[in-house]
């Protein structure tokens, strides 16, 4: 396990007292009975538990579910640029979450498999695509270990999945065997534990206005939030260099990194307070695109 993963940080004082506060039977900050909390219960658990929890809200959230075609063409273009048409190929979306990036995948061709290991999104995925008509397989797994046959899918994709991993060596080899040769994963993520300028005047802000920015997370989820990615392999940045790097070792090649992603996050910003959208703009935020030789 890598050393910064060993390196649990304790929660602060405010940590503590928000947690508490929020939850009656006295949970830490997992979320967890302190009474029936165990050695068992890992940091895998509670990120798991953590985006179940996220589950019913999480399609109310600027760049989780999308609210423009401007930002949907975006996506669209983004996956045809790297991935191509679908034309039938079989494609497997990683911490799939209710689906977002499935039922695009799924309208650019592909045949599509969700895989997301909290029964709570899953669920949320399935009467979505119940609603829209869409014939997209769930199931339950662990992205770090998909149980999925070996050379089985022509594409990978996840959005935000990596920035979670608590062993990103370990999933990057599990998906180069899931690949088909000359198979192709999508990665979508960013450098979000690097500050941007725009901090300074969100900051003042608040200190100014006494209100915190706009979020569909209790204090508590937040506490929860920040305790997890304290501890998670990419705990401070995650340059995409370094997911480069990770991919390469994995036996990866034609790594490639594309950062012209603008037309999403436009379309994003406008749907967000003004300072949120301004960071959203301004934030290294990045796709990367890698091939399994032949």
């Amino acid at each position: 396990m890598p050393d910064n993963v060993r390196r649990h940080k304790k929660y602060d004082f405010v940590n503590q007292v928000l947690c508490f506060r929020d939850f009656p039977n006295y949970s830490d900050c997992r979320g967890t009975s302190m009474n029936s909390m165990n050695s068992n219960y890992s940091i895998r658990d509670e990120i798991r538990d953590f985006w179940s929890d996220r589950a019913a809200t999480f399609d109310e959230s600027v760049g989780h579910e999308i609210f423009s075609e401007a930002e949907r063409n975006g996506w669209r273009r983004l996956i045809r640029k790297h991935l191509g048409e679908g034309q039938g190929r079989d494609a497997l979306d990683l911490a799939c979450g209710t689906a977002v990036i499935s039922h695009l995948m799924h309208d650019t061709g592909f045949k599509v498999t969700g895989l997301d290991w909290s029964d709570a999104m899953l669920s949320q995925a399935r009467a979505k695509a119940k609603k829209r008509g869409t014939d997209i397989r769930f199931v339950s797994g662990d992205a770090e270990n998909t149980m999925e046959p070996k050379e089985s899918y022509d594409v990978i994709t996840n959005r935000h999945l990596v920035w979670t991993l608590v062993d990103p060596p370990k999933a990057f080899a599990e998906w180069f065997s899931v690949l088909k040769p000359g198979g192709k994963v999508l990665i979508v993520d960013g450098n979000m534990g690097k500050e941007t300028w725009v901090k300074g005047p969100q900051k003042l802000w608040t200190k100014v206005s006494g209100n915190q920015p706009a979020s569909h997370m209790t204090p508590a989820m937040m506490a929860r939030h920040q305790n997890i990615r304290s501890r998670v392999y990419f705990s401070d940045q995650m340059p995409a260099q370094a997911v480069v790097d990770l991919l390469h070792k994995a036996g990866f090649e034609k790594v490639t990194v594309d950062r012209k992603l603008s037309d999403i996050h436009w379309a994003q910003a406008r749907k967000m307070p003004f300072l949120r959208g301004l960071e959203r703009l301004v934030q290294d935020r990045y796709a990367i695109c890698a091939v399994k030789p032949k």
